[in-house]
């Protein structure tokens, strides 16, 4: 029903592109980070909680049409439905059902659920596309409320040596999970241009954040604080002189890469705190395990050593390719006003 084209995966029964690679007709987006939302389609069905942050993405003029979770839009007699896949605001797996025949598409997902978007639903269907940026055995993840208090800890730390804490994390859905897990009363919380933009959008859709102000001119006016305030900043404001406004700092970065100490090493930051908005490897194989699916497509990441396991368990399994891959372009380099 679902075939992998020079375009990305498409279906033509019902003629339209999941998280195409370039301009379709018909998109059906998973997810507003850059590497499932691409410019140029004509239509764009997306859900109605993450049809904000995808406009914000999109080219002025994009045509969206949202679904609420589990509505169902049928298209040359294929139903569409988009259901949540817990990684950012508005994230979905899209379920494609023909003739009696279902598969779904999870795009991004975790398991653990968090305040910022809604939690992963399990779904049965015969074919499931996951994907498996961390599908790797060693990646197993802590407790979200672990390492907030770890970052709690690093920031109280910080300030008793006089040092503003930046903290690295994407400006859109790792940002806001990591402010959602915050202690308000610990101290000021600033954020990035880039980060700020999407915590609006975030506030705007209803979800509640604590305080946080923009790192401009309000934190230019209130330079007695930076010594006690953590700063929330995209991956790419590293080593630029956007961070000198801070004076002394520590840097830290919230990823699942983290949880190799050599990436830490190469990302040259102080602190490393393991925080994903992707399943781990027990996340990953407990959600394809609920799906019942038979048939598993693995995509995005770490496919061979999966494809690997899922075949042992005597599925059918395939790897398929993936243009774009990976949250590296969600660091928005400029820095500009909210």
């Amino acid at each position: 029903m679902i075939t992998l084209t020079d375009r990305g995966l498409y279906c033509e029964a019902g003629d339209f592109f999941i998280d195409p690679w370039g301009p379709a007709g018909c998109a059906v987006i998973t997810h507003a980070h850059a590497d499932h939302a691409r410019d140029g389609s004509g239509l764009y069905v997306t859900s109605r909680e993450g049809a904000g942050v995808l406009a914000a993405r999109l080219l002025p003029g994009a045509v969206i049409d949202p679904l609420a979770y589990g509505e169902v839009r049928v298209r040359k007699g294929v139903r569409i439905s988009l259901h949540p896949a817990g990684h950012i605001l508005g994230s979905a797996q899209v379920r494609v059902e023909h003739q009696g025949e279902v598969w779904v598409v999870s795009g991004d997902y975790k398991v653990e659920a968090d305040a910022t978007c809604a939690a992963f639903e399990p779904l049965r269907c015969h074919t499931f596309v996951t994907e498996s940026t961390f599908g790797l055995p060693v990646y197993r993840w802590p407790r979200q409320q672990e390492v907030f208090g770890e970052i709690d800890a690093w920031w109280r730390g910080n300030q008793a040596k006089g040092k503003a804490s930046v903290l690295f994390a994407y400006a859109l859905g790792k940002a806001q999970r990591v402010l959602a897990g915050l202690r308000p009363d610990t101290g000021p919380v600033y954020l990035h241009g880039a980060v700020a933009r999407m915590t609006a959008l975030y506030r705007d859709a209803g979800v509640p954040l604590p305080p946080a102000a923009w790192a401009g001119t309000e934190a230019e006016a209130r330079r007695e604080d930076m010594a006690r305030a953590l700063v929330l900043a995209p991956p790419s404001a590293a080593g630029t002189p956007w961070l000198r406004r801070f004076g002394n700092l520590s840097t830290g970065f919230a990823s699942g890469w983290m949880r190799i100490r050599g990436t830490r090493r190469r990302q040259a930051v102080d602190r490393g705190f393991v925080l994903s908005d992707h399943a781990d490897w027990p996340g990953l194989l407990s959600a394809i395990r609920e799906t019942g699916a038979e048939t598993v497509w693995v995509t995005h990441g770490y496919r061979a050593p999966l494809v690997r396991w899922l075949t042992e368990q005597g599925l059918r399994a395939r790897a398929v390719d993936a243009r774009f891959e990976g949250e590296t372009a969600e660091s928005a380099p400029e820095e500009a006003a909210p």
